[in-house]
């Protein structure tokens, strides 16, 4: 299935010169939406992994049914403010300023094995900071799945020599 005929895309949406990717066409086809999730199956079952992370909100779609799926724990990762507890934080630049990501730090333990779940990979910015979160808990790695993946910033490429990235769509942003 071409995951890519179910995503409108929007031009100049939401400024001038953003081509935006709308995943919510595709999770209105319950069909197409089963088979994004089976597929993620499918390549996150022989990573050996105990936890999904995804970031709000957009990865939650995608990373909720994935950790149900698979029997596995979810954590979520938020923006300031969000989440109870004791916090570890990290910060990021953006094209446009910076944002934070928060996680509670009793989530991850030393040895744990995650799969980050994200709805699209762009400038990294968001991906770095949640591998950091991680890893700086004691958390390894096992992967990392997308639906989107912007090529033009040539992120996964640089990525790719330390991570298992797989993606279900590329553009050209």
């Amino acid at each position: 299935m071409n995951f890519e005929d179910y995503i409108n895309v929007y031009e100049d949406f939401p400024k001038e010169g953003i081509s935006f990717k709308d995943i919510f066409s595709l999770t209105l086809n319950p069909e197409v939406y089963q088979k994004v999730i089976d597929r993620f199956y499918e390549l996150a079952k022989p990573l050996d992994a105990n936890l999904i992370v995804a970031t709000e909100a957009r990865g939650f779609i995608f990373g909720c049914p994935l950790a149900y799926k698979m029997g596995l724990g979810l954590v979520p990762v938020r923006k300031p403010g969000k989440l109870p507890g004791e916090i570890a934080s990290e910060s990021y630049d953006l094209e446009y300023g910076s944002e934070t990501l928060e996680i509670q730090k009793a989530a991850i333990k030393p040895g744990d094995r995650v799969i980050i779940v994200d709805d699209l990979i762009a400038t990294g910015g968001t991906l770095q900071a949640m591998i950091k979160l991680i890893e700086n808990l004691g958390g390894e790695i096992a992967g990392i799945l997308s639906l989107i993946e912007l090529t033009d910033f040539h992120v996964t490429d640089e990525l790719l020599k330390d991570y298992n990235i797989s993606t279900l769509v590329k553009y050209n942003s």
